[in-house]
């Protein structure tokens, strides 16, 4: 059953023919008191919030019934709906466990959509499934491995998949987060459909409302034809926004209108479009240390993290680096017609003892060029080796990573916290370290919202 609540009878009547249409038990109260009895008796399955019963707009009302709600049911889902909504209040909703934030006028689908995934990731979770029961249910044959943490992760993404919740992939440079995320697609309803990939670390931001909205003709100086905008292209399909995490602040503001209203304007036209997506973000940065240094808006972060999948490094499930390193092999055994092509045993267990800060990435890369270079088909360790000895650039004790195996942005945020771990925060040291002054470290601390605790030099 799913319970409404709202003071105003025609958003009620409204409400519960929609959901009675799409065969939803429906119940409706007028305020606090009645909604509070219903919910003790009733114990409804989902619950629409309105946040103002009277002629006060500041939602205190309904952020308060929340909490009464929260204290007899934790687990119920609330989606939160008001013509009256604040960007404070949204995420204040969002952080006492509300799933949603609707405004009103709503859109029936959009409304829809969020009332059955809500519903779907109400679902209790089952037991922990094989790789062989996960393949049998879903296709996720994309993704190699056995680790008990990967094989969680694939059931996660394999339960909310059909839905329509936002997903957000946390993972370092490499561990395959775009995998995930085509595998969120395949998985999906919208499998059909297409799926865009945006590199939005790699949008400026004066082209970021033409690539992501498009222009029309004449829009500015360049716009000599109309352009269609990833979103546009994304209807009804997924869109895939990586390294979100490098979003500044005017297109962060920009990108939220939309996922929150589903609505955009073409740029240099006035007229509104909306726009059905399912949203997929990934980033290698941590999003909550942004958000506490201000350079990340929160309330953008709890719109495109309903679900978060952390991706373990490779270093932290090594278990799987076989498994990986005999699915390259088998793929370039048919690219360079070498049928035999095998890694012995004991390079295998060598190469699981290796670091590789750039992960799978880096593993492929590594791979790849043993079996490019090496005139033997069965590759042992002085073969692999070679490669990992002749790729870095080696300074007295210092080794590097290949080349493609970090960027030169995460080598230097790395550096930074080895400095700052290595002199205990003791900023001049660790500047002097790194061969910078105070001021030139601390602008790099937050350019890349690096944590620290000053000590005293």
């Amino acid at each position: 059953m799913i319970l409404i609540i709202d003071d105003d009878i025609a958003v009620r009547t409204s409400l519960v023919l929609l959901l009675k249409n799409e065969g939803y038990e429906v119940m409706s109260a007028a305020g606090p008191g009645e909604a509070l009895t219903i919910t003790k008796k009733y114990k409804p399955e989902l619950i629409i919030l309105d946040l103002n019963f009277s002629i006060d707009t500041s939602g205190e009302e309904g952020i308060s019934l929340l909490g009464e709600i929260r204290e007899i049911n934790p687990l119920v889902p609330v989606i939160l709906i008001t013509g009256w909504g604040s960007i404070e209040l949204a995420v204040k909703g969002m952080k006492m466990g509300a799933s949603d934030f609707i405004n009103k006028p709503w859109n029936n689908e959009h409304l829809l959509q969020s009332v059955k995934t809500s519903l779907d990731l109400k679902t209790p979770k089952g037991k922990g499934l094989s790789r062989k029961e996960l393949d049998k249910q879903y296709d996720f044959q994309q993704i190699i491995g056995e680790d008990p943490r990967m094989l969680e992760i694939l059931e996660t993404i394999g339960r909310v998949a059909p839905t329509d919740a936002s997903i957000l992939v946390m993972g370092e440079s490499g561990t395959g987060k775009e995998l995930i995320a085509e595998a969120v697609h395949q998985n999906s309803l919208r499998r059909n459909k297409p799926f865009i990939k945006v590199n939005l670390g790699g949008i400026s931001t004066s082209l970021f409302e033409s690539e992501m909205f498009g222009h029309i003709r004449g829009a500015f100086t360049d716009a000599r034809f109309d352009r269609m905008g990833r979103f546009e292209m994304a209807n009804k399909g997924t869109i895939f926004l990586d390294e979100t995490g490098d979003l500044d602040p005017g297109s962060q503001v920009k990108l939220l209108r939309v996922l929150q209203d589903r609505t955009y304007e073409v740029l240099g036209s006035s007229r509104t479009k909306t726009v059905d997506v399912r949203v997929v973000c990934a980033t290698n940065k941590n999003l909550n240390d942004l958000v506490q240094k201000g350079s990340f808006r929160e309330d953008l972060l709890y719109r495109i993290n309903l679900i978060t999948v952390y991706l373990p490094a490779l270093r932290e499930r090594p278990g799987d680096i076989p498994l990986l390193s005999n699915y390259f092999i088998s793929n370039l055994k048919e690219i360079y017609n070498r049928p035999n092509l095998s890694i012995t045993p004991r390079a295998m267990r060598w190469l699981q003892q290796l670091p590789l800060p750039g992960n799978i990435r880096q593993l492929k890369n590594l791979v790849e060029r043993s079996v490019l270079v090496s005139r033997n088909d069965k590759l042992d360790i002085a073969d692999i080796q070679a490669q990992v000895e002749l790729s870095p650039a080696i300074k007295g004790n210092i080794q590097m990573p290949g080349v493609g195996a970090v960027t030169l942005e995460e080598m230097e945020v790395q550096m930074i916290k080895q400095a700052l771990s290595y002199h205990h925060n003791k900023i001049s040291r660790a500047a002097k370290s790194l061969g910078l002054t105070r001021s030139s470290l601390y602008r790099r601390l937050d350019k890349y919202a690096i944590p620290y605790d000053e000590a005293e030099d």
